[in-house]
């Protein structure tokens, strides 16, 4: 059984910052793509980051220079660190995982809501 859990979301003031993690059973994120996406009321699902089996990385223009992804692969967890944090980030951040079979797990979500 697959299971991607986030957690570290809150209420953050505009500037502040946050760390996301994703700590992940069943599968191993050494071995897998790991994504943050998150999700407005009545908006699509957008993707905010992402890293390759390579550790290569992929950012949303939106987020660049402020958000960093990242993996532990000995604590199988992927983080996402959110620097200077604006009213516009505020989202359920959804972790991704793709597993080498590119079979697709989701974890529940965690709310982040940052304030004037």
């Amino acid at each position: 059984q697959v299971q991607l859990v986030e957690s570290g979301g809150g209420l953050v003031q505009a500037g502040g910052s946050l760390r996301l993690s994703c700590a992940a059973s069943g599968i191993t994120v050494k071995a897998s793509v790991i994504g943050w996406y998150r999700q407005v009321p009545g908006q699509e699902r957008e993707l905010v980051a992402n890293m390759g089996r390579f550790g290569l990385t992929n950012y949303a223009d939106s987020v660049k220079g402020r958000f960093t992804i990242s993996k532990d692969d000995a604590k199988n967890t992927a983080y996402l660190q959110m620097n200077d944090l604006k009213q516009e980030d505020s989202a359920v951040y959804y972790c991704k995982a793709v597993s080498f079979t590119r079979s697709t797990y989701w974890g529940q979500g965690t709310q982040v809501t940052v304030s004037s």
